[in-house]
């Protein structure tokens, strides 16, 4: 935020983020507070409030979030002592009294990397803003499914940023293709060559910076919660050299027991002459619809571009019907190559979503593609928030 912006009346949330991404939201909570996590817990909650709802000062912190006036003033002490809150200077006056000063997280002082591995020929990288705004990238080519060298890959890139950042560096956020663990342990990614990797506390030890490690999918659809317009249930599935979906439900995303929700890639759909899969078997979602199967079938048979994409967008409505029927979700948002999901490859889809979900119940189910630029980069700044800030 400007400098010259710090005397600014209160508002909503800060102008230069509200101007390039809209309004943020909170993922709700159902984690019962315990009395020794009360103090971690309030700060977090000053955090969420001013990272949400922008400047405002200590006694409308307190209104705002419930909090005593000395506690609030004990916790945003300690947070401007620690640099990540701020103060703005004082509100413009409305009436008698002393002008109060506002207080709001310091959005530019530092800097959050992500990482998105989910490319089909190279990984992309950004440093960004606490409001995920972009201020450097790099990419680097992709390996060739060799596990080890996707590593050397990941942390090259990585080292990267961090030599370009003149702030302090929060965190690291990595999404990427495949199971990963609530440790960051990537359990299986076949088209990286990686099972059981210790992805996060690798790179963790490698940089000496917080690590935080989740699939590309499931970064995908934390951004499109946290700053797009979608309701509380919904699924986005993300295509690239794989095939990916990261669900939200009632507000809170969905990982599974196994760490496997949205694993929809290896839901084999359709019978007869399949394309082997690089899991090992035919017919795969993934081995039918990813983006070098389309955009190969599509160069050798120009003039069938539209059967192509009818096909797989059929095959990709079909796969994920039980899912919309079992959790009755609300909207499906894709997230890939604009140029392959297009209104063909939607309509195909949705067609096909309908023809196998209940009549007149999920009629109202909509396939879009999503508005969010740079989605699984800015995924990964909401997971480093989270991670180190308690902001969700």
């Amino acid at each position: 935020m400007p400098e010259s912006d710090d005397a600014q009346p209160l508002q909503k949330r800060s102008d230069a983020a509200a101007r390039a991404f809209g309004p943020s939201r909170r993922l709700r909570s159902r984690t019962k507070v315990l009395p020794e996590h009360a103090r971690s817990h309030n700060r977090a909650l000053v955090l969420q409030t001013l990272y949400h709802e922008g400047p405002m000062s200590r006694a409308d912190l307190a209104r705002e979030t419930g909090l005593t006036r000395v506690t609030i003033s004990d916790l945003v002490a300690e947070l401007i002592a620690d640099e990540i809150v701020k103060e703005l200077g004082v509100r413009e006056a409305s009436g008698p009294g002393k002008p109060a000063t506002l207080v709001d997280v310091d959005r530019t002082g530092h800097r959050i990397v992500g990482i998105d591995m989910s490319g089909t020929t190279r990984f992309e990288g950004a440093l960004m803003t606490l409001d995920g705004e972009v201020t450097a990238r790099e990419t680097i080519d992709r390996p060739d499914d060799d596990g080890e060298a996707t590593l050397t890959a990941t942390l090259e890139l990585a080292r990267r940023l961090i030599a370009l950042a003149a702030q302090p560096i929060l965190g690291v956020g990595i999404g990427t293709q495949g199971v990963v663990g609530a440790d960051g342990v990537v359990l299986s990614s076949p088209n990286l060559g990686w099972h059981g990797l210790p992805l996060q506390a690798t790179v963790s030890r490698e940089l000496d910076l917080p690590v935080i490690v989740r699939n590309d999918a499931n970064a995908a659809v934390l951004a499109e919660y946290t700053f797009g317009t979608e309701r509380s249930d919904f699924m986005l599935v993300k295509i690239g050299r794989g095939v990916g979906a990261g669900l939200i439900s009632g507000g809170q995303p969905l990982t599974g027991s196994r760490f496997a929700a949205g694993e929809i890639g290896h839901v084999v759909v359709g019978a007869g002459p399949s394309p082997r899969c690089v899991c090992g078997r035919n017919g795969c979602l993934e081995a039918w619809v990813n983006v070098g199967r389309l955009t190969a079938a599509i160069a050798e048979s120009p003039g069938a571009r539209d059967d192509v994409l009818r096909d797989a967008g059929a095959r990709l409505g079909i796969a994920i019907a039980p899912i919309v029927a079992a959790l009755d979700l609300s909207d499906i948002v894709l997230s890939g190559p604009a140029d392959l999901l297009s209104d063909v490859f939607v309509a195909a889809a949705t067609d096909a979503l309908h023809a196998h979900t209940l009549e007149e119940v999920f009629d109202d189910v909509e396939i879009r593609f999503t508005a969010q630029p740079d989605i699984v980069l800015r995924g990964a700044a909401v997971m480093v928030l989270s991670d180190q800030l308690g902001i969700s």
